[in-house]
């Protein structure tokens, strides 16, 4: 019998899931909101680029066209390098535009039934499980709502969109008595790129935020406004910026992306030699750290505008919260085009923006948060069950407790693809999805729903211990390289990628190592 499958979200999750999967000999049902294909990517500024160079973001058996020669490529070139991918592996066919999904509902099994089991599924297989997920679904054309049924379900809504993520204010303090325009970063992405310079010409911007998205709106204000009316950034936690993937003329890789830098960290499920190996190393971690901050000092001026940031460069990279600047960002806030402002607490009032330490309002007619999104709640409100949401997401400060970053312990036949983020998201997803088609064909057995509670705790605590306050984030990407070893393992494929001992423990990993681990059943 044919086991239905639904992916929800045609963005680079829900591309590079159903290529795996319809190399496995499924079919599933991609169901996506948009009129096209792109995620994340389809609503990101005009201006935007790739953080990474295109060598470590790049589908690991489909290169760049030789067209592309930019190092970091755009926001356009990106999506059309989605298009290629999806038309070259046959992917359109599978996709249902204009279908935004509701609500999930997992009939046939109670919750008690579910929550009492000691097998994920009854089994630990894929589809163990007598129940079903049945898909509240609209066309978004016509308004109608139709209800799928399907066996499995893969969630690849991303959590870097959909569900804006703006600070609150005590009464009488928030945008309500601002008499200017406020908004999120994600509305102004949303706008083609001559009405969203329509909407910043000529008036005093702010940008409230540290991240990629404040630093491009930045830019982009910058550029429309010049020093006439300068854009003013205001940040609450400076984060580590980098003018390229370069320190001192070495790639940020051989930092933080190859073997050798894992043992300077202590990884979840270690053995107890490794513990010790990254103990005894622990302060080459720190001076590498001090290495490269050293350079970023050196060659920004952190300390003119007060933005060294308060936490080191390592615990950002193990954060996922570094950020490559946009070009000449700097030169702007020294022409004064961008004016930089360090505040641990701001409010409204009705002229613009009243700065803690500040003794006069800063006067402003757009404000715009930069401020990331909730895709926690917006993979929460998502499941129809209570107990399913509670499983989701329990309090406000619990992470999302997937296994291998990809499976609830507690949700039968559902896994969630790109909750897990690392320092280039396209590499995690490209091995998660062989993971995950590798598990559904049937290749794979989960462990006990304790062991695998287990695993979830032990990487919780990893990230607490590295990236603070940050790791609800759940970024995987100082320990990326044995991440990736846990899934070959359970894969059958040999964890180690590189040939010859040089290159195992001090190359940078990238996506091209982890090709074809899921190859097509036979």
């Amino acid at each position: 019998m044919e086991r239905r499958i639904a992916i929800i979200g045609a963005g680079m999750n829900g591309l590079i899931t159903c290529k795996y999967l319809l190399e496995k000999g499924f079919h599933p049902i991609v169901l996506e909101a948009d009129s096209s294909i792109g995620g994340l990517w389809k609503h990101t500024l005009e201006s935007t680029k790739l953080q990474n160079n295109r060598q470590s973001f790049c589908f690991s058996d489909f290169p760049w066209p030789s067209y592309v020669q930019e190092m970091n490529p755009g926001h356009t070139q990106v999506l059309e390098y989605f298009e290629l991918y999806a038309q070259h592996f046959g992917i359109m066919p599978y996709i249902r535009f204009n279908t935004k999904v509701i609500s999930l509902a997992y009939i046939g099994e109670s919750d008690l039934e579910i929550e009492s089991g000691e097998k994920w599924g009854g089994t630990g297989k894929p589809f163990g499980s007598k129940g079903k997920w049945h898909i509240e679904a609209q066309d978004t054309k016509k308004c109608s709502i139709e209800v799928l049924e399907v066996e499995f379900v893969v969630i690849c809504i991303g959590r870097f969109s959909g569900l804006a993520n703006i600070p609150d204010f005590p009464a009488g303090q928030g945008p309500e008595v601002f008499s200017g325009q406020v908004m999120h970063s994600m509305d102004y992405s949303a706008l083609d790129n001559s009405a969203a310079t329509k909407l910043i010409k000529g008036k005093r911007v702010t940008v409230i935020g540290s991240l990629k998205s404040a630093m491009d709106i930045a830019a982009e204000c910058a550029e429309a406004n010049g020093i006439d009316n300068p854009c003013t950034m205001i940040q609450r936690n400076p984060h580590w910026g980098l003018m390229s993937e370069k320190i001192w003329g070495v790639n940020l890789g051989y930092f933080c992306t190859n073997r050798f830098s894992e043992l300077l960290v202590h990884k979840p499920g270690e053995p107890f030699l490794l513990s010790c190996v990254s103990t005894l190393l622990s302060p080459l971690r720190w001076a590498t750290s001090k290495f490269v901050e050293s350079y970023l000092k050196w060659k920004l001026p952190l300390k003119k505008y007060n933005m060294i940031p308060d936490h080191s460069f390592h615990q950002h990279a193990s954060s996922c919260t570094l950020v490559i600047l946009p070009k000449n960002f700097y030169d702007k806030v020294e022409e004064g085009s961008i004016v930089l402002k360090r505040s641990k607490n701001i409010r409204f009032c009705q002229e613009g923006l009243v700065v803690e330490g500040e003794a006069e309002p800063l006067k402003t007619d757009l404000v715009i948060f930069a401020t990331g999104y909730k895709g926690d709640q917006k993979l929460k409100t998502i499941f129809k069950s209570p107990t399913c949401q509670n499983l989701i997401v329990a309090s406000p400060t619990s992470t999302v407790p997937l296994y291998r970053g990809i499976i609830h312990p507690r949700i039968p036949q559902a896994a969630i693809v790109g909750f897990c983020s690392s320092l280039s998201n396209i590499y995690t997803s490209e091995v998660t999805c062989q993971w995950l088609a590798h598990f559904l064909d049937g290749n794979i057995q989960l462990p006990d729903i304790k062991d695998m509670e287990r695993e979830v705790a032990m990487w919780k605590e990893y990230m607490k211990q590295y990236a603070g306050s940050y790791h609800r984030r759940s970024c995987i990407g100082a320990v990326h390289v044995w991440y990736n070893d846990q899934l070959c393992k359970d894969m059958g494929c040999s964890h180690k990628r590189k040939k010859g001992f040089f290159k195992e423990w001090f190359e940078p990993y990238g996506p091209r190592d982890y090709a074809r681990l899921a190859s097509p059943s036979k």
